[in-house]
């Protein structure tokens, strides 16, 4: 499958920020792309006040937007993110950082919402995401493109958002949902992507023998957010770059995702055949009583 992933420097104004981002997924699928990846908050940044004041519900003009492109286009579009307020709301009034898969009948596929959120207290500048944004509670895995043939797996896009990138569990657990593409729109910082952005995105692949598309924010993004990596790239399952946009400026990258190299990596290195789930014990599991002690 040709993937295309996008990278942006959002700024305050959606309808702007759309029209930005519109002509790089024109140039990616123009490019023969069928997947097409944006990142988290291409449509608005800004402060937890802006956010609120441009958040919108799943039939809101950020997914309309998505679902008219992917149809004009006839290809698959992930709408990185953008702040949803759900119908009906949560409990505490906070939004969700929402993630789209839109198909190429237009039509929303995957709705993933980011389960763990980035509160962290940086040399620059502490960040508290949960005080606006509350967390998802499901992991999603969603097939894109036509079934498995000639025995390769099929193309099933398990969906994540950048902080969830330090957690490996949720994306071994979608590897065994499926997951062949693993996907992670992000607003990587500049100060933590140097060190981590590239070295967990390659993580990620390795373990689990996938595809990982790192989408990200670049730049200086408006105040109450802080300046962002970008170093948007695709990773192969063998772990290997072989696409990476290094200029500090919006762009798109392109790979061709094979699934014969998913199979030829999961078939050399069979780590998901490998497990020994009966030997694991979380340890809040055995602190709860949940499982023995003793294993």
């Amino acid at each position: 499958m040709h993937v295309g992933a996008v990278q942006t420097t959002a700024g305050p104004d959606p309808v702007a920020n759309r029209k930005a981002a519109a002509t790089l997924v024109d140039e990616a699928a123009g490019a023969g792309a069928q997947l097409v990846v944006l990142p988290e908050y291409f449509s608005v940044a800004g402060s937890p006040a802006h956010l609120r004041e441009h958040a919108e519900s799943l039939d809101g003009p950020t997914v309309a937007w998505g679902s008219a492109l992917a149809q004009r286009h006839q290809i698959h579009l992930l709408a990185g993110s953008f702040p949803e307020r759900p119908e009906g709301g949560v409990a505490d009034d906070r939004l969700f950082n929402t993630s789209c898969l839109i198909g190429p009948a237009g039509r929303v596929e995957a709705v993933y919402r980011k389960v763990h959120l980035f509160d962290a207290a940086l040399d620059e500048a502490t960040v508290q995401e949960s005080a606006t944004i509350a967390p998802g509670a499901q992991l999603v895995v969603a097939p894109v493109g036509p079934a498995a043939a000639d025995g390769l797996p099929p193309v099933v896009v398990g969906l994540s958002v950048c902080y969830d990138l330090r957690f490996p569990e949720p994306y071994r657990i979608m590897a065994l949902m499926g997951a062949t593409v693993l996907v992670v729109p992000a607003a990587f910082t500049a100060a933590t992507g140097p060190a981590h952005w590239e070295l967990l995105l390659r993580a990620r692949a390795v373990e689990n023998g996938v595809w990982v598309i790192g989408c990200g924010q670049v730049g200086v993004l408006p105040p109450g957010m802080p300046p962002c990596h970008g170093h948007t790239m695709v990773v192969d399952p063998w772990g290997t770059v072989v696409a990476e946009r290094t200029e500090p400026s919006p762009g798109v990258v392109l790979a061709e995702a094979s699934m014969a190299q998913v199979a030829r990596v999961r078939s050399q290195l069979p780590v998901l055949a490998h497990r020994r789930p009966e030997a694991y014990r979380w340890p809040d599991d055995i602190r709860r009583g949940t499982v023995g002690g003793d294993g």
